[in-house]
């Protein structure tokens, strides 16, 4: 299991969010739809790859997808500084951790993973990731990926 973190100078200043988490499927034979009914729940990102998909600002891309993508973000549902709020939503949302879910993920070519924002203007804020998550991502095969915006 992985847990990396990424410092990033740059925050965009209109995003009030601190901290939130996406659950990431991905890889070039992902079909959206096939995850969506998988976990019966509406996505909040997707990509087919070699197909235009939609930008965080609503519109069109005019480059085709790199790769296929299906995720779930706790951004706009959880209002928390802390990771673990979110963390804790995306199991509770996606019913995880789920049996099988591994097998799925390996017979579909894909990568699971768990992109973090987290918002540290002054350096000292740590980023919490329970135990009981990381144990989760690892039996899946997946990664924690922590992006630091300062």
């Amino acid at each position: 299991m992985t847990v990396q973190l990424n410092p990033t100078m740059h925050h965009d200043p209109s995003s009030a969010a601190s901290a939130y988490v996406s659950f990431l499927i991905t890889g070039d034979t992902v079909l959206p739809e096939c995850w969506t009914e998988y976990f019966q729940v509406a996505p909040d990102t997707t990509i087919v790859k070699g197909r235009p998909f939609i930008l965080p600002s609503g519109k069109l891309s005019k480059a085709l997808g790199k790769t296929g993508l299906w995720g779930v973000s706790s951004e706009l549902a959880v209002q928390s500084d802390l990771l673990a709020p979110h963390f804790r939503y995306l199991a509770s949302r996606l019913g995880l951790p789920r049996q099988g879910l591994r097998e799925a993920v390996q017979q579909a070519g894909a990568k699971v993973r768990l992109s973090c924002f987290w918002f540290d203007p002054s350096g000292h804020r740590v980023p919490d990731v329970p135990e009981d998550i990381r144990l989760m991502i690892e039996s899946l095969g997946g990664a924690i990926e922590i992006d630091e915006y300062r």
